[in-house]
C-alpha cells in the first residue's frame, strides 16, 4: 500500500500552551480540506501544564497523521519548528502558534491559491482577538506580488503557508541564535527568494490570539534582544539587496517596528545607563544604513528620534520621547501656498538645536491629513509650467505687435 504525500504539514511549536492549545488543535480538526490531505507536527518545548499529553491525546483520536515531539524547553520558538520542519512530509509547510487558530477554511485557500498561481509563499489574512493585528498588505487579494511592490514586509511573522521544497533548496531554517525576531528573518529571506508571493485577504485564515496571561513571544525579552533581532534583518536586506532605491524601501522596515520605538515614548522611564546602552547599540546600525533613503520614506516623528539617534544627541531627543508620551499632536505648519507642510515637533527652527528643517517636512502621504495641504502632482506641475509659458509667449506677442504698430 502507497500513503499519499499530504499537501500540507501543520507544524505547531507549543510551551506552556494550555488552555489555548485546545481551539488551536480544535481548530486543525476542522479544516475543510480534508485529513488525507493534512499531517500535523507537533513539538512540545518542555511544557509542564499538560500540554505534551494533551498532544498526545489529539494525536490518538483524530483522522489524520499526527507526530508528536517532546523535548527539553529550547527556550525560543526557533528550535520546535525546526524540528516540525525537519519530520514534514507536506507539499506545503505552515507554521501555526499553540495560542492561535486558523480559519476553517484557512489550509484549503492557501493550498489552492499557491498550486493556481505557481507561488512559493501564500500570506492569509490576519485577524487579532484581543490584541492588534498587521492591517496594510490585506487590502486586496494578490496573485502574484512580491516584496517590493506590496506592503508584504510588514507581516514578517512565520505564519505562512511555504512551498517545502523551496525551502528545502534554500536549506532555510530558524535562527535559534536569536531570542525574538527570528520570524522576521526566516520570512525575509523566504520573500527575496520566493518565486512569487500570494496574499489571501478576502478571507481570515488565521486568528492571532491574545493570551489573559500576556505571555506573547513578541512581547518578552529585554531591549538588547531586539536590537539582536534589528541587526539580523539589516545584514540579510544588505546582504540580499544591492544598495538603492529597493534596499532602502525594505530598511524601513527594522528602522520604523524594531528601532524607533526602542527611542519613543519608553526612553523617558529609561534610566540613563540603558539610554546610553541603547544609543552604543544603534551606532553601528545608524552609520551603516541610515541616511536620505531611508529617512523620507517615514512619517515625522519616527524621522526626527531616527535622526537625533544618528547625531547622538540624547538631550534633544529626550523631550521628543517626552512628547511622544504625551499623545500629542504636532501643530503643522504650512508654508508655499500649502505646498509643503512642517510638523512643529520639539526643536522645530531652534537654532541651539540646529537640526534640518527638512527633517521636519511631511511627505505627501503624510501632509494630506493637514487641512489647507496643496499636493503638487506631476499633472499639476505641468500645468502650471504650460500657463507661464503660454504667458510668456502672449507677453512676447505683444511687444512684436506693439513694435510693428
Amino acid at each position: 500500500m502507497t500513503v499519499s504525500q499530504p499537501d500540507v504539514t501543520v507544524v505547531i511549536g507549543a510551551y506552556e500552551a494550555m488552555p489555548y492549545l485546545v481551539d488551536c488543535l480544535a481548530s486543525v480538526e476542522a479544516q475543510t480540506i480534508g485529513p488525507d490531505r493534512v499531517e500535523v507536527v507537533a513539538v512540545d518545548d518542555g511544557s509542564t501544564d499538560g500540554t505534551g499529553e494533551y498532544l498526545e491525546e489529539f494525536a490518538e483520536r483524530v483522522a489524520f497523521p499526527v507526530t508528536v515531539v517532546r523535548q527539553d524547553n529550547s527556550g525560543g520558538p526557533s528550535g520546535p519548528r525546526n524540528v516540525g520542519l525537519s519530520k514534514a512530509a507536506g507539499r506545503y509547510v505552515f507554521f501555526l502558534d499553540a495560542d492561535d487558530r486558523l480559519g476553517h477554511e484557512a489550509l484549503e485557500r492557501m493550498v489552492a491559491m499557491a498550486d493556481r498561481h505557481g507561488t512559493d509563499v501564500v500570506l492569509g489574512r490576519v485577524e487579532g482577538v484581543n490584541r492588534t493585528a498587521p492591517r496594510s498588505m490585506w487590502k486586496a487579494t494578490l496573485d502574484r506580488t512580491d516584496v517590493f511592490t506590496s506592503n508584504i514586509k510588514f507581516t514578517l511573522s512565520a505564519q505562512k503557508l511555504f512551498r517545502r521544497a523551496f525551502l528545502e533548496r534554500h536549506a532555510m531554517r530558524f535562527d535559534e541564535s536569536l531570542w525574538t525576531g527570528e520570524d522576521a528573518l526566516f520570512t525575509m529571506e523566504a520573500y527575496l527568494r520566493a518565486d512569487g508571493v500570494s496574499v489571501l485577504a478576502d478571507y481570515t485564515c488565521y486568528y492571532l490570539v491574545g493570551r489573559e496571561d500576556g505571555k506573547h513571544v513578541t512581547k518578552s525579552g529585554s531591549y538588547t534582544r531586539r536590537f539582536d533581532s534589528a541587526r539580523a534583518l539589516m545584514h540579510l536586506i544588505a546582504d540580499m539587496v544591492p544598495a538603492g532605491e529597493r534596499r532602502d524601501s525594505l530598511m524601513v522596515r527594522p528602522f520604523l517596528i524594531t528601532l524607533a520605538p526602542q527611542f519613543g515614548a519608553v526612553l523617558t522611564k529609561d534610566d540613563e545607563e540603558t539610554r546610553r546602552h541603547k544609543f552604543a547599540l544603534a551606532k553601528p546600525l545608524m552609520e551603516r544604513y541610515w541616511h536620505e533613503g531611508v529617512a523620507r520614506r517615514l512619517k515625522v516623528g519616527e524621522r526626527l528620534r531616527l535622526h537625533l539617534v544618528a547625531e547622538e544627541r540624547a538631550d534633544l531627543l529626550l523631550d521628543v520621547a517626552a512628547f511622544a508620551r504625551s499623545k500629542k499632536q504636532a501643530a503643522a505648519v504650512l508654508e508655499r501656498n500649502g505646498s509643503q507642510v512642517y510638523l512643529a515637533y520639539p526643536h522645530f527652527r531652534d537654532r541651539a538645536a540646529g537640526i534640518p528643517d527638512a527633517v521636519y517636512r511631511a511627505e505627501p502621504s503624510e501632509a494630506r491629513a493637514f487641512h489647507g495641504y496643496r499636493e503638487h502632482t506631476v499633472g499639476s506641475l505641468g500645468r502650471r509650467a504650460f500657463r507661464k509659458v503660454r504667458r510668456t509667449l502672449s507677453r512676447i506677442t505683444a511687444r512684436i505687435t506693439a513694435r510693428s504698430a
